[in-house]
């Protein structure tokens, strides 16, 4: 069955309301005093030497395996969004979170990551080699080891939410299709661990689409990130139900777009990718300066995406407030940890 609801989403933000906050923007998060210090493509992590794991979600936008630019208040938006989740779904699965002392900081457990990344489908929709419309559109049925019908249009319901698995690739590497059997035959998973995933996977999937839903909007598909903590747990990790990690669709608009053949109306996160792409080849060409408008559209977006998400208002901060102070203040007690 389709979704029903009728809601209308919300317009984006005033843009020139944002433009006083154009340089409010966390870029990098080196502080001093903090071990360990690994910077990935989004985020900035320190590892206690306790087993907790300090995560400092920055402003960066990256495609193509390159930077691309800073959007203002992204990294508090997405740490505010997954805590959103992880909070309304903790007695479905346990969570890393331990402490948020900053609206771009999350505080937890250190994790084994499991070696195989869990997307969860609810339609047949996506445009990456290992999504399963391009595979159908290449006359493929068997699909990460779901049967499919025949008939199926783009952006369809699928009958029920299916996990599609994927291998997780080294930085510029290609995440490749795994199914049940592959897991088990390789030894990725042991028969209990893929069992308490793919359990826990399937029941955050339908609670999200259950408050998605609440919202005027349809959770379409996403990605899950597990790992096992010191006593050997299985851990839900990283975020949860976030615009990056997530398709999410207007409800309002969906049969109707469905019924023309148009993609559904969403939340546009590759906003700042697509602008690069209409200019350059951006796997050969130097970037070119993306202009400040263009930024702040952006932001625009992911602003409408958490108070559409969470149902909550997102209130503008003192245009003098540096992000990174107010980070290094609010991580004061974690100074000084080292090995």
């Amino acid at each position: 069955m389709g979704p029903t609801s009728t809601r209308e989403p919300k317009p984006l933000p005033d843009i020139a309301a944002l433009a006083p906050h154009a340089h409010q923007v966390l870029k990098e998060a080196e502080i001093a005093g903090l071990p360990n210090r690994y910077r990935g493509k989004v985020r900035d992590n320190y590892d206690l030497p306790d087993g907790r794991r300090i995560l400092v979600t920055t402003d960066r936008i990256s495609a193509f395996d390159r930077p691309l630019a800073v959007i203002p208040f992204k990294g508090e938006v997405l740490t505010r969004i997954a805590r959103f989740w992880f909070e309304r779904t903790e007695a479905i699965c346990p969570n890393h979170v331990l402490a948020y002392p900053d609206p771009n900081v999350v505080v937890g457990r250190r994790l084994d990551i499991l070696p195989v990344e869990i997307v969860v489908r609810g339609y047949l929709a996506g445009t990456t080699s290992t999504s399963i419309l391009t595979r159908y559109r290449q006359g493929a049925r068997e699909v990460y080891g779901h049967r499919l019908p025949d008939g199926l249009r783009p952006n369809e319901a699928l009958r029920q939410a299916i996990i599609t698995p994927t291998t997780k690739a080294a930085d510029g590497g290609h995440d490749e299709p795994l199914t049940e059997a592959m897991i088990l035959d390789q030894s990725l998973l042991t028969a209990d661990q893929w069992h308490t995933v793919s359990e826990a996977a399937l029941a955050l999937f339908a609670e999200g689409q259950r408050l998605a839903a609440e919202r005027g909007l349809i959770l379409a598909d996403t990605k899950y990130e597990f790992g096992t903590d010191a006593e050997g747990r299985i851990v839900l990790a990283d975020e949860i139900h976030t615009p990056d990690s997530s398709r999410y669709w207007f409800a309002a608009s969906y049969a109707e777009r469905f019924a023309a053949g148009e993609p559904p109306e969403s939340f546009d996160k590759d906003f700042v990718r697509n602008w690069v792409v209409a200019r350059c080849d951006p796997y050969r060409d130097p970037i070119p300066e993306i202009p400040a408008e263009v930024v702040l559209e952006a932001a625009a977006v992911y602003l409408r995406a958490f108070e559409l998400i969470t149902g909550e208002t997102f209130v503008l901060p003192d245009p003098a407030e540096d992000p990174l102070d107010r980070v290094r203040r609010n991580l004061a007690g974690y100074l000084g940890m080292a090995l």
